[in-house]
C-alpha cells in the first residue's frame, strides 16, 4: 500500500468524529492508525521496537498526516476523500487531496516552504512533550499523539490563526495604526510577535514574508501583505525589548491567501512538524533516560492532620 494511503478503518474513524475540530480529528486518527501499522509492537514489555522500524513508522506518519487532514476536511464538507497521487510531491499532494483539483504552482511553492520552515525547531513544547512520552519507553505513535495534544494549545500552535483574524479585522493598511494602538492600550498581546528563543527577528519569518508578498501580488490581494507590514512598523518600538516578528505572523496570511479554512492552520503546522517530532522521539529512544523533573514544594509545612469525621 502507498505510504500516503489510509486504511479503510481509519477513514471510518474520521467519519465518526467528523464534527470535531480538525486538530482533534488528527489526534484521534493518529491513535487509530497505530493499530494498523504493520510494525507496531504488540509486546507491551517492549513497545518501542527497533530503530529501523521506527524510521519506517516515521516515514509512514509523515506521508499520512496530509492524507488524514485532507480526508477529514472533505468528509466534513460532504465530499469523498481524494486518494493521493504517486506523481505529486508532498505539498502538492496535500493541496490536491484537499481541493480535489490540480494545485497552482505558486500554491505548491508556498505550502512546500511552509512545511520546510516548520519541520523542526528544537525543544519546543510539543517536541518536549513527545520526548517525555518516549522517555517512558512508550511507542512512537503515542509520543506523536502527545505532541499533537500539546500543539493544540493556542500558546503554542494557534498564533497563525489569530494573526489571520487580526488581518481580517484591520481590513485595510490605513487602519493598522489605530487598531494596534487600541489593542496595546488595552494591554492585549499582538500575536505573531515575540519568541521564547529568538530575541531578534525569527529567521524563518523573512522567507514567509517574501512568500506572502509574492503570493498576494499573484492572487490580486496585495493588501494582506501591506496590512502586515504596517503592523510590523507599529511594533518596531518593542524591538528594544527583544520582541520581533516570528514565523507565524506571515504564515497566517499565506494560508488565508491559499483559501484554507482557519481551523486547518494548526493541523497544517502539524503536517510540517511531524518529521521533527519523529526525529526528536528517535533521538530520545537512542539515548533514553526517564524525564522526570523534580518540584520544589513551597507551601505550608507541618500541618496538623484532621480526621475525616472532624473536617
Amino acid at each position: 500500500m502507498d505510504n500516503r494511503a489510509l486504511p479503510r478503518e481509519v477513514i471510518d474513524t474520521i467519519r465518526l468524529v467528523k464534527n470535531a475540530h480538525p486538530i482533534d480529528v488528527l489526534r484521534t486518527a493518529v491513535s487509530a492508525i497505530a493499530a494498523f501499522d504493520p510494525e507496531v509492537s504488540l509486546d507491551t514489555s517492549d513497545p518501542v521496537g527497533s530503530r529501523d522500524s521506527n524510521i519506517r513508522k516515521s516515514e509512514r506518519l509523515t506521508a499520512q498526516f496530509p492524507t488524514m487532514v485532507a480526508a477529514h476536511h472533505r468528509i466534513r464538507e460532504g465530499l469523498e476523500p481524494v486518494a493521493p497521487r504517486s506523481d505529486l510531491g508532498h505539498a502538492a499532494n496535500f493541496l490536491y487531496m484537499l481541493e480535489g483539483k490540480e494545485p497552482r504552482p505558486e500554491a505548491i511553492a508556498a505550502m512546500d516552504l511552509d512545511f520546510l520552515l516548520h519541520a523542526e525547531h528544537g525543544a519546543n513544547a510539543s517536541a518536549f512533550a513527545a520526548r517525555v512520552t518516549a522517555s517512558t519507553n512508550s511507542d512512537l505513535h503515542s509520543a506523536v499523539v502527545t505532541a499533537i495534544g500539546t500543539l493544540k494549545g493556542p500558546a503554542h500552535g494557534g498564533a497563525a490563526e489569530v494573526v489571520e483574524k487580526m488581518t481580517t479585522e484591520i481590513g485595510e493598511p490605513s487602519r493598522a495604526h489605530d487598531y494596534i494602538r487600541a489593542k496595546l492600550d488595552r494591554h492585549e498581546r499582538i500575536m505573531g510577535f515575540g519568541h521564547r528563543v529568538y530575541k531578534a527577528e525569527d529567521p524563518r519569518a523573512r522567507h514567509m514574508r517574501a512568500r506572502a508578498k509574492s503570493l498576494g501580488e499573484k492572487m490580486g490581494h496585495s493588501e494582506w501583505y501591506e496590512i502586515l507590514t504596517q503592523v510590523e512598523k507599529e511594533m518596531v518600538p518593542y524591538q528594544s525589548r527583544g520582541i520581533f516578528v516570528n514565523v507565524d505572523f506571515y504564515a497566517g496570511a499565506v494560508y488565508a491567501l491559499l483559501g484554507l479554512p482557519e481551523d486547518l492552520f494548526i493541523p497544517i503546522f502539524a503536517i510540517g512538524r511531524i518529521p521533527g517530532w519523529c526525529v526528536e522521539i528517535l533521538e530520545q529512544f537512542d539515548n533514553n533516560i526517564l524525564i522526570r523533573p523534580l518540584l520544589d514544594y513551597t507551601g505550608p509545612k507541618d500541618r496538623q492532620y484532621i480526621a475525616i469525621d472532624g473536617r
